[in-house]
């Protein structure tokens, strides 16, 4: 029971952490049939970030069902062919050969999405370690602002900005984050942490987003 409990505990940040570890993406390089994103611990990271999401409260209820729908979408077409679709690279090649990478349902456009909002989590986490003088609701605004709003259309923009009044103060948010008897400071070491090993591996999925012509979507 003990032990259940234990990792029952154990917090998102130590888990993406571990989970960022292990992945390894292969840029594509000169030759793009090289490259390589993992499909399953991809989305098992983002399910992860969902859960810290969860913690800030209604302000993340759009964003919050966006990245939801988009875990949801991709796990579906990995296990119509776990063998070749457990390198989502492969699926961006499939829906580019066949024209639909850019619809509205298609799962090129759940990958950026997804990545657009690791960036957003991965700009809150470093603001939340490093500006100690910043309130809670001012960090989620300047992240949103530096990674989702060039993206975002209206109607998602200003739900964001009723939403916004709702976010916790950054004392019960950082408590959220903790494990047990966890001091704030070893937090936020782990979140700087988290972040030194999500930005590279952020980078090399919009390299490979920008191969396949995804990069600058818009929402619709």
């Amino acid at each position: 029971m003990k032990r259940s409990r234990d990792v029952e505990k154990r917090s998102e940040i130590n888990s993406a952490i571990e989970e960022l570890s292990t992945l390894v993406i292969v840029k594509p390089g000169g030759n793009q049939d090289t490259a390589h994103i993992p499909t399953k611990p991809f989305l098992s990271l983002c399910n992860l970030v969902l859960q810290v999401l969860d913690k800030i409260g209604p302000t993340m209820a759009v964003l919050r069902q966006d990245i939801h729908q988009n875990i949801k979408r991709l796990e579906v077409m990995h296990e119509l062919n776990p063998s070749v679709n457990s390198n989502m690279v492969e699926i961006l090649k499939s829906e580019a050969s066949k024209s639909i990478a850019k619809k509205r349902t298609s799962c090129s456009k759940a990958l950026l999405w997804l990545t657009r909002s690791l960036d957003f989590s991965s700009i809150l986490l470093q603001k939340l370690a490093k500006d100690s003088k910043k309130d809670m609701e001012q960090i989620v605004q300047e992240s949103y602002a530096a990674t989702l709003t060039p993206w975002h259309g209206w109607i998602s923009s200003a739900a964001f900005r009723v939403a916004i009044k709702l976010v916790p103060d950054r004392e019960t948010f950082m408590d959220l984050l903790k494990e047990k008897d966890e001091n704030c400071d070893t937090l936020k070491e782990k979140m700087q942490i988290m972040v030194s090993l999500l930005v590279p591996f952020l980078e090399d999925i919009h390299c490979i987003l920008k191969v396949y012509n995804l990069d600058r979507l818009k929402s619709t």
